[in-house]
Parts: structure tokens; C-alpha cells; sequence
């Protein structure tokens, strides 16, 4: 317990008395509980967050999604730049930087998709974050969590839309924010940054249609601070003639 927080540590011991063996691991980071759930145990889990007294998560505040893949690459110089000039530049060959025609296969990767929720319980005055990992990345499926909060309807629709992650036992799971015949899920790290398809209302057609992608996958490289003898002069000049 000593490597929790003092104001956490009762929480913890709790989880770890009441759910036992079905977290794979507890973490602080920054003063906020993360508790890992093996998938067969999610929605008994759930339950037992909402229901046991001594835990009374009554509330879902936010349902999301993490694709892992590509986790900890670095794209940009950081301990080997130079100390001027525009060093930290970017790999054009990073997640998400190719056409459509042209995009990778992802290679198998344990855990590369996890849903995270995000608890309240007003009682006890307290949060607690939930992570889930899908057994299988070719079609990952968690189950619904909407019998437990129904609040986590249309976020699970946004995480399905997004990521492409199957809620078992969903009574509606629809796209909620692109189109019906929408090809792929825009928050997955192999997905393109510039989409696969160029979409437009047609005014002779009267409706949607859709058009190759015209523009050119790139990254912007933002402009570096640094310290600069240019405008150290700027300043002294400035006191001089003050």
C-alpha cells in the first residue's frame, strides 16, 4: 500500500478486497486510480462498483477508447537535437501517415485495444478510472456496459464509430458521428490522417457524394523556441535606448 497515495489507500484496499482477482492491477498516476479488469469479469465488475456500499460508483461519467498500437515510438528529436535550428524533425513514415491504397497491416500487437471508463461516486465523494483490454484486435469485443449505466449509451456508440470496438449486448450500436456507409474507424493509429475518401455536398446531385482524397498526407512541423542571440540583442538595444 506504500505506494499509493494516503488518500487512496482505503480505496485500494477496498477494490482489492471486494474484486479480488478480477483486476489485473491497480496505478496511480497524478493522484487518479486506475484499476485494470480482465474482460470475462467487466460487466460483474461494474455491478459490484456500483452496488457494494463501500465502493458506490453510481455514476458514469465517460466512456473511451485506446489504440495502443505504435505506444511509445517517438517521431521527434528530443535528447539529440542540436541546440539551434529546426532539428526536431518528424519520420513522414509514423502511424497514420500514408494513403489509403497504401496502408500498412497492422502486426499483431497483445492489448492494442482497451476501453477506459471513467467513474463518480458522489457518495463517498471519489473517482476511479477503468481499463479493459480486448481479447482479440482483428474484431475486438467488451461487453456493454448499459445495463449497469445507461448513460453509457452513446458513448459506446462513439468508441464503436471511432475505434471500432464491438459492445456486446448494445440495443442500438450504430455509427453516431460519421456517415452510414463510412469505410474504417478514424481514431485507429492505421488509419490515414487524410482519410480515405473526400466528401462534399453536391448541388447539381442535390446530395452527398464522395471523391478521392485530392490533398497530400504531411505533418506541419511547429516552429522550435529557443534561446536566440537575435533576440537577446532585441532586448539590450531596447534598454540602451531607454
Amino acid at each position: 500500500m506504500n505506494q499509493f497515495s494516503a488518500p487512496n489507500q482505503k480505496l485500494v484496499q477496498s477494490l482489492k478486497d471486494i474484486l479480488g482477482d478480477k483486476l489485473t492491477g491497480i496505478q496511480e498516476h497524478r493522484g487518479q486510480l486506475t484499476a485494470v479488469v480482465r474482460v470475462d469479469y467487466w460487466l460483474d465488475v461494474a455491478y459490484q462498483l456500483r452496488d457494494e456500499p463501500e465502493l458506490a460508483f453510481e455514476q458514469l461519467m465517460d466512456l473511451t477508447a485506446v489504440d495502443f498500437l505504435g505506444f511509445g515510438d517517438d517521431e521527434w528529436e528530443t535528447a539529440e537535437a542540436t541546440g539551434s535550428g529546426f532539428s526536431r524533425g518528424v519520420d513522414a513514415l509514423g502511424p497514420g501517415r500514408f494513403s489509403w491504397e497504401e496502408r500498412p497491416e497492422a502486426e499483431e500487437f497483445e492489448n492494442r485495444f482497451a476501453v477506459v471508463v471513467h467513474l463518480l461516486s458522489q457518495q463517498h465523494n471519489r473517482r476511479l478510472r477503468l481499463r479493459c483490454f480486448a481479447p482479440d484486435d482483428e474484431l475486438p469485443v467488451v461487453p456493454s456496459l448499459i445495463e449497469v449505466w445507461n448513460s453509457v449509451n452513446w458513448y459506446e456508440r462513439e468508441a464503436f464509430d471511432l475505434f471500432g470496438i464491438v459492445f456486446e449486448g448494445h440495443p442500438d450500436l450504430r455509427r453516431i458521428l460519421t456517415d452510414y456507409g463510412f469505410i474504417g474507424h478514424p481514431f485507429r493509429k492505421d488509419f490515414p490522417l487524410i482519410g480515405n475518401v473526400s466528401v462534399r455536398y453536391d448541388e447539381e446531385k442535390g446530395r452527398v457524394v464522395y471523391e478521392p482524397v485530392e490533398i497530400e498526407p504531411r505533418v506541419l512541423v511547429p516552429r522550435v523556441v529557443r534561446r536566440d542571440s537575435r533576440y537577446v540583442d532585441e532586448k539590450l538595444e531596447g534598454r540602451e535606448a531607454s
